[in-house]
This record gives C-alpha cells, sequence and structure tokens, in this order.
C-alpha cells in the first residue's frame, strides 16, 4: 500500500511558507511566483495554518479588505490538519474529501516535511495505474 512518503519523494519535499505576520498581497506574490495555490504559516518554525487561493477569495475579496493591509494571520485556516509521512495514500484522499480541502501539510515529530495536494495525489495514483496496466499487458503478450 502507498504512503504519502511515496509521494513526497517524488515530487520532493519543498514547503513554501510565510510568517503569520506576512500581509496578504506579499503571500499572493509568493503564489504566483512560485505557481502553487496554497502556503504553509510557520511560526517559529512550527506550522499554524494555511493560506489558499481560496481563502483570499472568501476572506479578503468578498469582504472587500485590502490585500496590502490585511496580515495573513487575519485569514489564514488556523485549524490546520495534518498528516504523517506513513499514512496511506487512500486515507489522505479520504480526510481531504471529508474536510473539503485541497492541499495537506506533512508532519513528523512536529516538523514539517512536506505538503501534498489533492493534484499530487491523483497524478500518483495514475501513474501507478499505468505501471499496473503495462506490467499486465508485458505479462499477457508473454514479455
Amino acid at each position: 500500500m502507498a504512503k504519502v512518503n511515496d509521494i513526497l519523494q517524488a515530487k520532493g519535499n519543498e514547503i513554501f511558507s510565510v510568517s503569520p505576520d506576512t500581509t496578504v498581497y506579499a503571500a499572493l506574490e509568493i503564489l504566483f511566483e512560485k505557481n502553487i495555490s496554497a502556503l504553509v504559516i510557520l511560526d517559529q518554525q512550527k506550522p499554524k495554518g494555511i493560506f489558499t487561493e481560496r481563502d483570499y477569495a472568501r476572506k479578503v475579496v468578498l469582504k472587500g479588505k485590502s490585500s496590502k493591509e490585511t496580515t495573513i494571520k487575519e485569514i489564514m485556516t488556523a485549524d490546520l490538519i495534518t498528516i504523517s509521512p506513513e499514512c496511506s495514500i487512500e486515507e489522505a484522499m479520504q480526510i481531504m474529501t471529508n474536510n473539503h480541502i485541497r492541499h495537506l501539510p506533512v508532519v513528523e515529530q512536529e516538523k514539517m516535511t512536506g505538503i501534498i495536494s489533492i493534484g499530487d495525489v491523483v497524478k500518483f495514483l495514475l501513474k501507478e495505474q499505468q505501471f499496473i496496466i503495462d506490467t499486465m499487458e508485458n505479462y499477457i503478450k508473454g514479455a
């Protein structure tokens, strides 16, 4: 059974983060620059929340706030759901589905080791399925 750590090994462990006092505008610049849709909020190297494009749309744009004056701590999702690297991919998918979230920080012994998205999960599963199909085709052909 595949684990979240398998996804991290394939995609890497790079984590993009900001502090709670970062302005929303500065965070948006990082999202754009890195072509990502979520940032982890770290306070003294510990994960305290997550900021996503959804947070921006719902908590800044729709509320008429200024992204240059609003800080991340005012709008971040503070109820951070995390998983361990040993969590199964199926369990990670279930957590994302049940909680209507698209990103899961991966934490081991209170330290972040990476972050996965629903896109990472789908990509991994598609690769895994293609490997199985190729293996079965080769077996059937007698290769």
